[in-house]
């Protein structure tokens, strides 16, 4: 990713735009009211204007602070691109919209014999222009009664000529008079090729015209320069036969063509291709990026998609992703490939989890719990309305429409609104990936080593004779545990604590974690404790529960190293994955968990699969009761998911203890007490009963391996459905 900062002057003139278009928002009521498209009252007298002038404002909006940005960043990826000329690279950037509309418009109102020197500006600024100049509604509506009695408005004319509304034509003249005099940004297009120079850009963009830069210094000046119908042929031709080095194309001129280092081309240079504007299209993008990556490539290029820090601009790249992830589910079974690694999935902000972090936005809007901006602020800012009579609307404004309000307010309000909603996000993604129920899509599962140790074939199609196999595998993983001194770098959080642990001598850094807002409404303060090889958040009032005591740097550092010294260089588990045709039997795999998973062995076996729990495999094979080592037991209660059914009625289960992951015995007697802490087992007495504890580190599969050798496992059973 190619990130370019917007510079002060950058900053003011986004700004800029973004208050004047607050301007055009708070004009547009008012101009929709004099022109009696809305009445005094705010209702509706003309839907149909209404929703017209609404959509084209919002279009104008969106279109020009889509080129703005893109503009914007232009400077940083031209940088980018010297670097690369001077690495012996080529580069290709990718765009959507070239302007050529505008510009042939602003070209008919100029003579042509002033064509050798073009005087004007053909800038983002200019297509804002044009939509107050033509869309801005200054035609004047009359009120009247329909049969119904209902109030309603109809346009006015005279002579066959609509009549303008005197007040809406004077806010219109002074807006443009506004806008006129705030400073202009080139269109990306122009910027490179006027930067670089026609000798060294192949331009593919299908534009019969443009404006090039002649001469330098003092003598450059702008001229017309007309080009032929086959001129996408030719620039073609000569970025791949290496006479010209950098090539921009768009989807108007990209069609067909193909731009990859081919091993038949003379210019087989490494392509850094910049997708410097999305768009809009998931499919368009998608094709673009194809055209430098084909087969008989000498190379594949390095794809590099260009943004700013502009918090809104999240918008064009959340579309893009989402559109992306639905195409690559519907052509190729997995969200992953659409978007080719180049977006995350923080990027969609228009999932599920996006849309309940908005409204708890808007709650937290209407109860005044965000900092630096309160509801009235919001709501004169964006033109949303959150509240009505009844206090906070039952239907309120949807992601999409958040975001495109987003784009003309200030940097600074932007960062403060997107901070708070970026907030609630990440708590709804850190839920649901602690529950669970986070749907990554297929997820591929990586390790030091994997080994297929057993294959039963559980089902064989009676028809076709295709075959579902249930793999055993046996996982190993590196450990990497955090190492002192980036733990003691916590301490650069002036609220950051050492502990250790006054029972277990185990060490710890407290440190703030994000709040949590509960069901009624209210505010949890939570904590992270940050362990060797884990971390964990819990509730900040439990800490006075715990054996966590605050410790100085010297007993801290000691403990910490004690229990690195244990940690082992790597660990090693056991996967269940039934492969194979897996639609017939679909419905009898556990249902709580439906995710897809792939892997490579260490033969270069690959497989794609369910992953079942080690109960359902027990369950559905083992008829005696199964044969599980202690290190495995130990390893199966910890996943959660399954409950070991021991002999004398005894259970071993994961329990969660002031926010901590334990491995619990139940069901003994008083008389089998004092045997299993004989073991190994370490007891505590929680709400005034009595409960046994394994230790879940590697002190505890020796307990295990005692309590098993008296009380053997008798069965399995998944807990929550696995």
């Amino acid at each position: 990713m190619l990130e370019h900062a917007l510079t002060p002057v950058q900053r003011g003139i986004y700004d800029a735009y973004a208050l004047a278009f607050g301007v055009i928002h708070r004009n547009l009521s008012a101009a929709l009211e004099a022109a009696n498209i809305t009445g005094e009252s705010g209702g509706t007298l003309n839907r149909q204007a209404k929703s017209a002038a609404r959509s084209a404002f919002e279009s104008a909006k969106q279109r020009f602070f889509g080129h703005l940005l893109t503009s914007m960043k232009t400077p940083t990826l031209i940088a980018a691109i010297d670097a690369d000329l001077t690495a012996g690279h080529a580069a290709v950037i990718q765009i959507v919209s070239t302007g050529e509309a505008l510009m042939e418009r602003r070209l008919s109102e100029i003579p042509t014999d002033e064509w050798n020197d073009v005087r004007v500006d053909i800038t983002p600024r200019e297509a804002c222009l044009d939509y107050l100049a033509h869309s801005f509604p200054v035609q004047l509506y009359e009120p009247f009664t329909d049969s119904e009695g209902n109030l309603s408005s109809r346009p006015v004319t005279r002579d066959g000529q609509p009549v303008e509304c005197r007040e809406a034509v004077r806010r219109r003249d002074a807006l443009i008079e506004h806008l006129a005099s705030l400073p202009p940004v080139p269109g990306a297009l122009d910027q490179i090729v006027q930067r670089f120079g026609t000798d060294l850009v192949a331009e593919v963009t299908g534009r019969s015209r443009r404006i090039v830069r002649k001469g330098e210094g003092s003598a450059a000046r702008l001229v017309v320069e007309s080009r032929a119908g086959s001129a996408n042929l030719a620039e073609t031709a000569a970025f791949m036969d290496d006479q010209k080095r950098i090539l921009i194309f768009s989807d108007a001129g990209g069609t067909g063509r193909s731009y990859h280092a081919d091993l038949g081309a003379k210019n087989q240079r490494l392509r850094v291709h910049y997708l410097l504007e999305p768009g809009w299209k998931a499919d368009a993008a998608i094709q673009g990026l194809g055209r430098t990556n084909r087969t008989n490539q000498a190379q594949p290029p390095l794809f590099r998609p260009v943004a700013t820090d502009v918090k809104a601009e999240k918008r064009f790249l959340s579309t893009i992703a989402r559109r992306l992830d639905t195409l690559g589910a519907i052509t190729r079974g997995q969200r992953q490939t659409g978007g080719q690694g180049l977006f995350r999935p923080e990027d969609n902000l228009e999932s599920p989890y996006a849309r309940d972090a908005l409204r708890q936005l808007y709650r937290r809007l209407y109860r005044g719990d965000v900092a630096g901006c309160s509801l009235g602020a919001f709501e004169d800012a964006t033109g949303l309305s959150l509240t009505d009579d009844n206090g906070l609307k039952d239907d309120l404004p949807p992601i999409t429409t958040f975001l495109n309000r987003l784009l003309a307010l200030t940097i600074d309000m932007q960062a403060v609104l997107f901070a708070a909603f970026e907030e609630l996000l990440d708590q709804r993604i850190e839920g649901a990936i602690a529950a669970g129920v986070y749907d990554l899509g297929l997820e591929t599962l990586r390790a030091e080593s994997f080994q297929v140790t057993d294959a039963r074939v559980i089902y064989t199609h009676p028809g076709s004779g295709a075959e579902t196999q249930l793999l055993t595998i046996a996982q190993k993983q590196r450990n990497t545990p955090t190492a002192l001194a980036d733990a003691l770098d916590w301490l650069d959080d002036p609220k950051a604590r050492l502990l250790v642990n006054s029972r277990s001598n185990r060490a710890a850094v407290q440190v703030p974690a994000t709040s949590l807002m509960l069901d009624d409404g209210t505010i949890e303060p939570r904590l992270r404790l940050v362990r060797p090889t884990e971390a964990s958040t819990v509730p900040a009032r439990m800490m006075e529960d715990t054996h966590w005591l605050e410790a100085d740097r010297a007993a801290f550092a000691a403990a910490w190293t004690a229990e690195l010294a244990e940690v082992p260089e790597f660990s090693e588990s056991t996967l269940h994955i039934v492969a194979g045709l897996l639609l017939p039997i679909w419905k009898q795999l556990p249902q709580d968990e439906t995710r897809v998973y792939r892997l490579q062995t260490d033969d270069g076996q690959r497989i794609i699969g369910r992953r079942v729990s080690p109960s359902w495999v027990a369950t559905t094979l083992a008829a005696d009761a199964p044969q599980l080592t202690a290190a495995q037991v130990h390893a199966l209660v910890l996943e959660g998911k399954t409950v070991v059914r021991l002999a004398e009625g005894m259970e071993l289960h994961r329990s969660r203890v002031m926010g901590v992951n334990r491995i619990e015995l139940s069901g003994f007697t008083e008389a089998a007490k004092d045997r299993l802490k004989a073991d190994g087992f370490f007891s505590e007495i929680i709400s005034w009963k009595l409960r046994l504890f394994c230790p879940t580190d590697s002190a505890g599969i020796a307990v295990l391996d005692r309590l098993l050798a008296r009380c053997p496992v008798t069965g399995l059973h998944a807990r929550g459905g696995c």
